[in-house]
């Protein structure tokens, strides 16, 4: 049995040490906001927050991720940050599909946590690997805009 800290919630999960902790959260937990997509931590659709630094969870194994704090999108919205960046998605309406916005919004977040006023550059940058088929790149940056604008109040 594995020990987890799950957005302020401590859960035990009985998995095998090198289940990848995407699987855990979504076959074990119920937790299906975080998504699958490439399997290989190229995409970013299955980026949660590990001791708040994003990682892609289809490459972390469940015994790696013991003891540490992790946020998922189902808990973002508890973070000031979070709920800052999830308001923006919304009010411009940044989802084609939506697939891959909850990788994009835990990228965001950890990119606002640590960088309030972020430029252009720096967005792509933290963004880098958050692969949006749907093309709504310049929406995402606008959103994180947004988003940094609305925290500085």
């Amino acid at each position: 049995m594995t020990t987890l800290t799950i957005n302020g919630k401590t859960l035990e999960v009985h998995a095998a040490p090198d289940t990848p902790l995407l699987w855990v959260l979504r076959d074990h937990l119920g937790m299906s906001g975080t998504k699958f997509g490439c399997g290989a931590g190229l995409c970013g659709a299955c980026t949660v927050h590990l001791e708040g630094t994003p990682v892609r969870s289809c490459r972390i194994p469940l015994a790696a991720a013991q003891g540490a704090r992790i946020t998922t999108i189902e808990g973002i919205a508890a973070d000031r940050v979070g709920a800052a960046v999830q308001a923006a998605w919304d009010r411009i309406d940044v989802p084609q599909c939506g697939y891959c916005q909850s990788g994009q919004v835990m990228a965001a977040t950890a990119l606002l946590a640590r960088n309030p006023k972020p430029t252009d550059a720096d967005i792509d940058a933290a963004l880098v690997g958050n692969i949006c088929r749907c093309g709504t790149y310049a929406r995402i940056r606008a959103a994180i805009h947004g988003a940094a604008k609305s925290l500085e109040a």
